[in-house]
């Protein structure tokens, strides 16, 4: 059986090796620096694997060495949010973090196909995949399937139907200014402009995108949980099944909309090598200004970032020859 390595054993790293192990999609390895923390966290999960009906190995380590054969890498360590917080805010912090952790992941496991849960996730996918050298198809980051998910749940409370009869694709950023589509937002095949006056379609996105915030002014000292391991969890599972699925996810694009040396939501098919293919949507001029907004505020938090890139680096040990 194949292998996911999971960074982080808080809340959703933890909720994310459950969600593995209930669909007996691969063994996990739960990582966590505090020593003892990943050990006691898959011991618990283990011990409810007789009532639960799993028989799948979940483990845990403070030692990054124990990642080695992992077929994927979830990195869910970082700071979260607070009440007040942007994900921009997160920024500074996430990524000193998430340097030791790329030189983890390049040590022991570098042709992982490597999932980014950390925010902001999508200058953190693009860090991540720019500092590491990784190939871009093996880097990718959770956000489109995590707010879809959550525009389908109101939608279907709205209209009191299945959640399981709803979809929705969301572009951009995984922000204020992430891009939503109506018209590729439907209930059992029928777009939900069709069935949903305007004004109701404009509140629903409004709470999706404001969603994550929700949850914090809720909990005041926590943040969501269930619904982020859950999308990393069905998109490990695209990977280690090789479904080849369409789902949205911040993916390094390379002139695919128009946008170049960016990583930004978009659909893509996901299958054993990762990213196999981005899919071009044919947008209205409308749809394409809201998107590049978006653009924008991941390029301006990606600027901030200031790093030396792999393919830097080995430039300048040419110059030098």
């Amino acid at each position: 059986m194949e292998k996911v390595s999971v960074i982080g054993s808080g809340n959703v790293g933890t909720n994310t090796a459950f969600y593995l192990a209930e669909k007996k999609v691969a063994n996990v390895m739960l990582i966590d620096i505090a020593e003892g923390k990943a050990r006691g966290k898959a011991l618990d999960l283990m011990e409810a694997a007789p009532i639960r009906g799993y028989d799948i190995v979940i483990e845990g380590s403070d030692d990054f060495k124990d990642m080695r054969g992992s077929k994927v890498v979830v990195v869910a360590a970082g700071m979260v949010r607070k009440p007040g917080m942007m994900r921009l805010d997160l920024l500074e912090q996430n990524v000193k973090l998430m340097d030791s952790i790329i030189e983890q992941i390049k040590t022991h496991t570098p042709n992982s196909i490597i999932i980014v849960l950390t925010e902001p996730v999508d200058a953190l996918t693009y860090y991540t995949l720019k500092k590491g050298g990784f190939e871009s198809n093996k880097v990718l980051g959770v956000a489109g399937v995590l707010d879809s998910a959550r525009l389908c749940e109101f939608i279907a409370e709205e209209l009191n139907v299945s959640t399981t009869d709803t979809t929705a694709i969301i572009l951009g950023g995984h922000h204020d200014y992430m891009v939503i589509l109506p018209r590729y937002t439907r209930v059992e095949g029928i777009p939900i402009t069709e069935v949903l006056p305007k004004e109701k379609i404009d509140e629903l996105i409004i709470r999706t995108r404001n969603a994550g915030a929700e949850i914090i002014r809720d909990l005041k000292t926590g943040s969501a949980s269930y619904t982020p391991a859950a999308a990393t969890a069905e998109m490990a599972e695209a990977i280690v099944r090789n479904d080849h699925r369409i789902m949205c996810c911040p993916a390094y694009l390379q002139g695919e909309y128009g946008y170049h040396d960016i990583c930004l939501g978009v659909p893509v098919r996901l299958g054993d090598n990762g990213i196999e293919k981005v899919i071009e949507l044919e947008l209205t001029l409308q749809e394409k200004d809201a998107f590049d907004r978006s653009e924008a505020v991941v390029r301006n938090a990606i600027k901030t970032l200031e790093f030396e890139s792999e393919e830097e680096k080995k430039a300048k040990k040419r110059s030098k020859k």
